[in-house]
């Protein structure tokens, strides 16, 4: 199974669950009891977060991909030749060199989404998912504003 496909099944099953939930929360409301309607509307705002917080992983995800697909037409898309521990993991040593002269790029050129595409990647491999997330997630506002800006 491909990765999209699992990616695919796993909204599609956490999709199910919210419809679920939420129907228990509006049977909950429908009973009428005092108790039950607050539980109700309670279990009601569950699927609600989650729906949000889904979308907004799933919209991640497509972004960051159309931004590697843009790299990769461009030529620019980093090609990933860094030295394997036996885990799969990159050493160490390598990615702290690597890291050091994506941030430069980054820190160069504020303003461009592929340095920070590049810096999100050299944040993943050091190990550092959080800023890795961070990284990408300012690459897709700078994209998203690049390509408002051609629009216009």
């Amino acid at each position: 199974m491909t990765a999209r496909r699992a990616a695919i099944a796993l909204v599609a099953l956490v999709a199910v669950y919210l419809v679920l939930v939420g129907w228990r929360g509006v049977l909950l409301v429908a009973e009428g009891t005092p108790a039950a309607v607050v539980l109700g509307l309670a279990v009601i705002a569950l699927p609600l977060v989650g729906t949000w917080a889904l979308w907004r992983e799933v919209r991640f995800g497509l972004e960051s991909q159309q931004m590697a697909r843009e790299l990769e037409a461009e030529g620019a898309l980093p090609v990933d030749d860094l030295p394997r521990r036996p885990s799969g993991r990159p050493e160490r040593t390598a990615a702290d060199i690597a890291f050091d002269q994506r941030r430069a790029a980054a820190e160069a050129a504020p303003g461009d989404w592929r340095s920070w595409f590049r810096l999100a990647l050299a944040y993943d491999d050091a190990g550092d998912r959080r800023r890795a997330r961070q990284s990408m997630r300012q690459a897709g506002r700078l994209h998203r504003a690049a390509e408002q800006a051609d629009r216009n």
